[in-house]
């Protein structure tokens, strides 16, 4: 079968490799890959910063973000052939460590966990793939294509439920939420924001297009500036970028959460005011939380926040797809917010 496979370091060598059938194990599905996404850790993992092949192998299956159609289901499993499932990308250690032992590896305390497409194990990137029935999430069908946005879903709903966990010590529920960052990530936050009933901003720095669109069809408010950014009682960070990031930690209210979820790839120095900011946390009661990855019980939030939503609205985040044959194509500069590899062409 076909396989979109890389080496890590080596963003030259890109290849749609033959690589062997999956063999499904006791409790496992075999499953018909239907989709990838493309997100910056692929880029990150192309290029060297991530490398970490599967033990024994010199290339691996890229991507973590799946869509697949069931093939095979074993007796009691839950799944039957024709499910459309996403697969879960983090397995737990083999010690377990303690949040691994409880269900929770994307609380990994010694890093010995292994990710699908990541970190140790082949992703999803192929015609066909293989995963314990346990690591998937079944999708509803009317969600189609738009699926294989379970996994960044995931993501936000890990977001979302630390924001519960930390704002439950004050007795009360967020009323207005600042997102910053309209990608994929920061416009699924969003859209979950809008599902909970919330006054929605996002900011980013596209004036025209799709993104200010995607926005204020949410009925969500978007803003260029921060400066129009009210008091807020929760934000979600999605870009990484750190004068930005301290920027909105200020603007947190009295007893808010702020949860950082961009990754930084530069170790450029900002100017930072540390007592505006140390006052804006001790007097405000406010807390500043980073969170990574998921488990599965976020990845079922997501399936159904993704089937609950407007589903012409999802389709419109997929801005571009690529064929399996000329999957290296979704790596080229466009104005995206998802790209999706198509693995059946």
């Amino acid at each position: 079968m076909r396989a979109a496979t890389v080496t890590p370091g080596r963003p030259d060598d890109l290849r749609v490799s033959e690589w062997p059938e999956p063999v499904a194990l006791d409790g496992e599905l075999l499953v018909e890959g239907l989709l990838v996404g493309l997100c910056h850790t692929d880029l990150e993992i192309i290029n060297g910063r991530i490398d970490s092949l599967p033990p024994g192998q010199d290339r691996m299956v890229l991507f973590h973000e799946s869509l697949g159609r069931v093939l095979e289901a074993p007796a009691g499993s839950g799944f039957t052939p024709g499910d459309l499932v996403a697969g879960v990308v983090r397995r737990p250690d083999p010690l377990p460590c303690a949040p691994c032992a409880a269900g929770r590896s994307d609380f990994c305390l010694n890093g010995n966990y292994t990710e699908r497409g990541v970190t140790g194990l082949d992703g999803f990137g192929s015609e066909r793939w293989a995963v314990p029935a346990q690591y998937a999430v079944r999708l509803a069908a009317e969600v189609g294509d738009c699926g294989v946005l379970a996994e960044p879903t995931s993501i936000v709903a890990k977001a979302w439920d630390q924001i519960d966990l930390v704002g439950a010590r004050t007795f009360s529920t967020p009323q207005r939420v600042l997102i910053t960052g309209a990608g994929p990530i920061g416009l699924l936050a969003a859209l979950l924001g809008v599902q909970r009933g919330l006054e929605v901003h996002v900011l980013d720095r596209i004036e025209h297009g799709i993104k200010p669109e995607l926005v204020r069809a949410l009925q969500a408010t978007y803003h260029l500036s921060l400066h129009t950014v009210p008091t807020v009682d929760a934000v979600i960070e999605c870009t990484g970028v750190g004068s930005l990031m301290f920027d909105s930690v200020l603007k947190l209210g009295r007893n808010a959460v702020a949860v950082l979820l961009g990754l930084s790839t530069s170790d450029a120095t900002i100017p930072l005011p540390p007592g505006r900011l140390n006052d804006t946390l001790v007097f405000g009661n406010a807390s500043v939380v980073g969170s990574v990855n998921s488990a599965p019980a976020h990845f079922r939030t997501a399936a159904e926040a993704l089937a609950k939503a407007d589903q012409d609205w999802l389709r419109r985040l997929i801005t571009r797809r690529v064929p399996l044959s000329r999957w290296p194509q979704a790596l080229e500069p466009h104005d995206d917010i998802k790209v999706a590899i198509d693995l059946t062409l």
